[in-house]
């Protein structure tokens, strides 16, 4: 994390952007008959197709390898020469040895992402007990047992690794019969690639956090608002974004200008081939690799039936589409029964490219992409804005486009105002009214906000007072949610009201009973901050650089509540133990490594602190990580 990335040799021949949406350098698809499985990435030179291994030994060597996926060459950091990293297949309940291997000029580190390990074992260097990363010419050698099941992946934690190719993907099948039924498998690893220097990415962020985004507003767009709403109307939604200094644009921080999307290291042009026969039923496990980029996926004609989330199984929920952010994982399976093919179509959130294969019973047989869906808009409720005193009739408060509401007598100057009780929205109808506790505001410091709730609310999420410390005022922070919900039930800025059935986090309901059925003891309240103008990124208003670690008590149960005062989604990610996400039913509570926390939102997920020694906790997009961190220490 706070190592120089590798560095990337530049060429003075221009590169189009539509051989970075496509990556039209990279020519044919990349065949996979599903479980076993060879061969899935593209050959360039010097890049070897990443194979499947498994057992209880395995050896990886981290090293350098040349690739070209838009006309250009450019260094990848590879796992044993492949890009993505080799598949690794375990079986729960067995213990596996890993050997690392670093043949790069520069440390390494390899972090099991959504595994239950040991402290030392988990691979962030600096953080990790005893672990600094794994030096030039050095071997380190993991080793632990395997106490899940499910669809993972592993990737550097070092410097900006991550986004030259150092991730792969992790299966690890169950001791007991799987719930699960499947005939054929295949494994999708999406992820984003650039040719620029990752390093050179962020330097420009710090400077200019619009350069990338080419999805501004245009006279065009003024012209059709005044069309649709009228002059005054328009000229106050336009007045208000303005003296508030931001964009409805502002979806993602890098985009397709920049990057390629892949799947299994296959560009768009290209694209990945997984084979089906008709009537079989094909288990799917997606995981999102990317540095920075949130999928919105969907197969156009089939139906997928989601079965596992963060690797974990849920009851099954049939849909057309679902979001998966950055580091989450999804299963599903589906059931192709013509004759024909499929496409497996990943669609950047901010609607600037995407990543595409295709299901087919015949190589031969091919299908071209869906268009893009039309690029979202951030709408007042997205920034967490009070609306009250306002008429909503027709208004759809999960998102709605509050164009027309004169905003100009506000005060958005501090946006600390009181709460609402929204314990109706998306709670399953329960009344959490009678749950209120009061909050101890601790100023001068960024103690987090604790509370203690009365029994009988778990699995139904913080009703607590949102409250904004000292810190959050300052030069590092440009907005504060007023009133910050819950918004488990929208499926996001993008694809509200699209005509698909549409998956969101009130859908995940655990497979069998919530594991651990305890009362939290406490609640911590984390705001997730930052200033956009300066690209500067937080917790409760203060860099990593500058945090005291968070400190969990050994054995007890907790509540942390996320509050997102910023425009952006936020996959937040927590090390070593899990997040079981608060969706309003206590008796399914369903375990997640990674939640996305919607725009100007909150989420509330419990955690059983059973796991000693110090953990990183972040955001996991890769940009934002620097400063939107934690330490957690279990003691």
């Amino acid at each position: 994390m706070t190592r120089n990335a590798l560095p990337v040799t530049r060429h003075a021949s221009p590169v189009t952007r539509r051989q970075f949406v496509l990556g039209t350098a990279a020519a044919g698809a990349l065949v996979s008959a599903g479980t076993p499985r060879r061969g899935l990435t593209a050959g360039f030179p010097g890049l070897k197709p990443t194979t499947e291994l498994s057992g209880q030994r395995f050896g990886l060597r981290i090293g350098e390898s040349t690739v070209n996926f838009t006309g250009q060459a450019r260094r990848a950091v590879t796992t044993n020469g492949s890009l993505p990293a080799p598949l690794l297949r375990w079986r729960e309940g067995e213990r596996v040895t890993i050997n690392v291997t670093n043949t790069l000029a520069e440390d390494t580190s390899i972090h099991w992402h959504g595994l239950i390990l040991p402290s030392g074992q988990d691979g962030v260097p600096h953080i990790s007990r005893g672990f600094s990363g794994i030096r030039p010419g050095e071997t380190f050698t993991y080793q632990f047992d395997v106490v899940q099941n499910g669809t993972y992946w592993y990737h550097s934690h070092s410097g900006f690794q991550e986004q030259l190719g150092h991730y792969g993907a992790i299966v690890i099948e169950p001791n007991d019969p799987d719930p699960v039924s499947y005939d054929r498998e295949h494994v999708i690893v999406l992820s984003d690639w650039t040719d620029r220097d990752p390093a050179g990415i962020f330097r420009t962020l710090k400077k200019n956090p619009e350069y990338f985004n080419f999805n501004q507003r245009t006279t065009d767009d003024l012209l059709d608002e005044i069309e649709a709403k009228g002059v005054s109307a328009t000229w106050r939604d336009r007045a208000m974004w303005n003296r508030m200094r931001m964009t409805d644009r502002d979806i993602s921080d890098v985009t397709g200008y920049t990057y390629t999307f892949l799947m299994n290291g296959a560009t768009p042009a290209g694209g990945w081939t997984g084979l089906f026969k008709p009537g079989e039923k094909v288990r799917l496990r997606i995981i999102n690799a990317a540095a920075m980029t949130i999928f919105d996926l969907r197969i156009p004609g089939l139906d997928m039936k989601v079965v596992a989330s963060d690797g974990q199984n849920i009851e099954p929920v049939s849909v057309e589409e679902f979001r998966i952010g950055v580091a989450e994982t999804y299963d599903v399976v589906v059931e192709p029964k013509a004759d024909t093919a499929y496409c497996v179509f990943a669609q950047a959130i901010d609607r600037s490219g995407y990543a595409r294969g295709t299901l087919t019973p015949d190589p031969a047989l091919t299908v071209e992409p869906p268009p893009l869906d039309p690029r979202p808009v951030l709408t007042h409720g997205d920034m967490g804005m009070s609306m009250e005193g306002m008429d909503h009739s027709g208004h759809d408060m999960g998102g709605m486009d509050h164009a027309g509401h004169d905003m100009s007598s506000m005060d958005h100057s501090a946006h600390n105002m009181p709460a609402t009780d929204h314990s109706g929205h998306n709670m399953s109808g329960t009344d959490h009214s009678s749950h209120a506790s009061p909050v101890t505001r601790h100023p001068g410091h960024a103690s987090p906000v604790t509370r203690h709730p009365q029994p009988g609310d778990a699995g139904m999420g913080s009703n607590a007072e949102i409250v904004h410390a000292d810190s959050e005022y300052g030069p590092g922070i440009d907005m504060r949610a007023e009133e910050p919900i819950m918004r488990l039930d929208d499926p996001g800025v993008g694809l509200r009201n699209n005509g698909r059935r549409v998956l969101t986090y009130a859908d995940l309901r655990h497979l069998g009973p919530s594991p651990d059925p305890r009362e939290p003891s406490r609640e911590i309240q984390l705001h997730l901050t930052g200033n956009m103008h300066r690209y500067m990124w937080s917790m409760d208003g203060i860099a990593f650089a500058d945090a005291e670690p968070l400190e969990f008590r050994l054995g007890e149960r907790l509540r942390v509540t996320l509050v997102n005062d910023t425009m952006m989604n936020h996959p937040i990610h927590l090390h070593g133990m899990w997040s079981d996400l608060e969706t309003g039913d206590g008796e399914r509570i369903p375990r997640k490594h990674t939640v996305i926390v919607q725009p100007g939102s909150k989420l509330s997920y419990l955690v059983t602190a059973d796991a000693p020694g110090p953990w990183a906790y972040h955001c996991h997009l890769l940009y934002h990580m620097p400063g939107m961190f934690r330490k957690v220490v279990v003691s």
